[in-house]
């Protein structure tokens, strides 16, 4: 692939994907960003959600926790806490999270025995539980 970019996916643990892509779609804070090759560079922040690419002529997608991407020499790196192939998603998994996540969040709300409660924690788990749903909704579908 003559105009190709490199795509790299990092979380803690390992480098998840490091391939070659003719293009790469990713959901930044500020909503969802494409980049082909000769993109100019750039830093973005993510939000949990589904990074796609195109490689070998066939659409891949997956799961990420949020991060940041950076797009310099024809190369994304995208740096998440955690990630998730499509296929891989357990979708009954993923919304008894999300029941779970709600459950808290109702409880918090409700909670008067003066026990701190993290509702930015829980709303975020809850956010993870359904973006993760939806990408594999979504990749099944296709």
């Amino acid at each position: 692939m003559a105009d190709a970019l490199t795509l790299r996916v990092i979380t803690p643990e390992k480098i998840v994907i490091d391939t070659t892509a003719s293009a790469v779609t990713f959901p930044a804070l500020d909503g969802g960003m494409g980049v082909l090759p000769r993109h100019a560079p750039m830093v973005a922040a993510l939000d949990a959600g589904q990074l796609a690419f195109e490689a070998d002529g066939e659409r891949q997608e997956m799961f990420i926790s949020g991060g940041f991407a950076e797009v310099r020499d024809n190369t994304v790196r995208v740096v998440t806490e955690a990630s998730e192939p499509a296929s891989d998603i357990d979708v009954e998994r993923a919304a008894s999270a999300a029941e779970r996540a709600r459950e808290r969040l109702g409880a918090g709300k409700n909670q008067a025995d003066g026990e701190p409660f993290d509702f930015l924690r829980a709303e975020a788990a809850l956010r993870r539980a359904l973006m993760r749903k939806l990408v594999a909704d979504r990749s099944r579908r296709a």
